[in-house]
């Protein structure tokens, strides 16, 4: 063999059957083949396991997409690029022209930018109420024949507690599916409710350190079967390097998830007691409104901690100014701890009703905690919020 085709054809090295790696190979292939044409035929029919070709399906991929739908107690799990291409996915897999759909004002501005202009311009209805308004939820689902329930829980960013349970059951019963967004509460929380799809974005929590996209659909095998090949024409195929990435994230998944919550709890009870702060929306404290229905609902209360200020959008700008621990960024579930002052939050595409609706008022901000020494980030938002007093020269 020629040395140009060597390069090309290089020697195979097979690991012993007793003999493995501890951490799984990246299959950074896009690529596969198998010996015969009959086989790839088996293959293309279903007939025998394997992979062809990456956008469709991936080793490494697959690897995530097993371990994501058994964190979320589910069958099966689809891997997309981002937390949005998942979204964007489910949605245009399970509606069609003609369709309706039932979602929320709390709603991620992304998937509400999904159901009223990309969706909207195929001839899928939707109705946008408030997760609170369960009348209203019911009188819709009575009159309008929905496809889709579509929701968070908790909600981005003031984190309010939808009744799981409740939602699912009014869905089920008029024929409609559900679809949860379970970013906020994670991979190990909500499993135990009769949710059809649950959707996350891997780029958050499970990742957990900022430097990779990824997001999972999750759900039963028979309902994802039937969305697999949706996925794969559209083409938001996550990188085997970037599932490999997440699924180191995983390992530590837990350890960080308890680190973050404890630090959000004392936090949030920092924030509640400071003269600056008007309100804390923080799902672990006993003021919260969806308190118990939380304690019911969830493992813990997750890292997200929203609050208030008393003085407005400028006293947001000099607190956020202010933070030395905190980057003042997008996204949330990292390892370093991250704020959105109020001019951060605004949702342009909402009329003054949903405003009012969605509970963010002018002086809302949003921390994501990490994993720093709490004492560190406490000291940093005292120091903050007393630069959020300071008059304006």
């Amino acid at each position: 063999m020629k040395k140009t085709t060597r390069v090309n054809h290089p020697p195979e090295i097979e690991l012993p059957p007793d003999n493995r790696a501890l951490v799984s190979p990246i299959y950074q292939s896009v690529k596969f083949e198998f010996e015969t044409v009959e086989e790839t035929e088996r293959s293309f029919r279903g007939e025998r396991p394997g992979f062809y070709y990456s956008r469709a399906s991936n080793p490494t991929v697959r690897e995530l997409e097993l371990l994501t739908a058994e964190l979320q107690d589910r069958e099966d799990a689809i891997a997309a690029g981002s937390g949005v291409a998942a979204m964007a996915g489910c949605l245009f897999s399970l509606l069609k022209q003609g369709d309706h759909a039932l979602c929320f004002v709390e709603t991620y501005g992304p998937t509400r930018y999904l159901i009223k202009r990309l969706l909207g311009r195929f001839g899928v209805a939707h109705t946008m109420l408030s997760i609170e308004d369960y009348a209203g939820m019911e009188q819709v689902l009575a009159r309008t024949p929905t496809r889709l329930v579509i929701f968070e829980c908790p909600t981005n960013p003031i984190t309010k507690i939808a009744d799981i349970a409740r939602i699912a059951a009014l869905a089920k019963r008029h024929g409609a599916l559900t679809v949860l967004d379970n970013t906020f509460a994670g991979l190990h929380n909500h499993g135990q409710f009769e949710v059809d799809v649950f959707v996350h974005s891997l780029t958050k929590y499970a990742s957990g350190h900022g430097d990779v996209m990824g997001g999972a659909v999750i759900g039963s095998t028979d309902l994802l079967k039937r969305m697999r090949t949706d996925f794969t024409i559209l083409g938001a195929t996550l990188d085997p390097h970037a599932a490999f990435l997440i699924m180191r994230g995983l390992k530590t998944y837990f350890l960080r998830c308890r680190e973050q919550c404890a630090s959000a709890l004392r936090i949030a009870e920092f924030l509640a007691g400071h003269r600056a702060v008007t309100r804390v929306h923080y799902p672990g404290l006993e003021s919260h409104p969806g308190h118990a229905l939380a304690r019911t609902q969830m493992k813990d209360f997750g890292s997200i901690v929203s609050f208030d200020l008393r003085g407005g959008p400028e006293a947001g700008r000099r607190f956020a100014d202010a933070l030395e621990f905190f980057a003042l960024t997008a996204s949330l579930g990292s390892t370093d701890s991250l704020a959105m002052a109020p001019q951060m939050l605004r949702s342009r595409d909402f009329t003054a009703e949903q405003v009012l609706m969605s509970g963010i008022t002018d002086g809302t901000v949003r921390l994501s905690i990490g994993i720093e020494d709490c004492d560190d980030l406490i000291a940093d938002l005292a120091r903050a919020l007393e630069a959020s007093e300071a008059p304006v020269p």
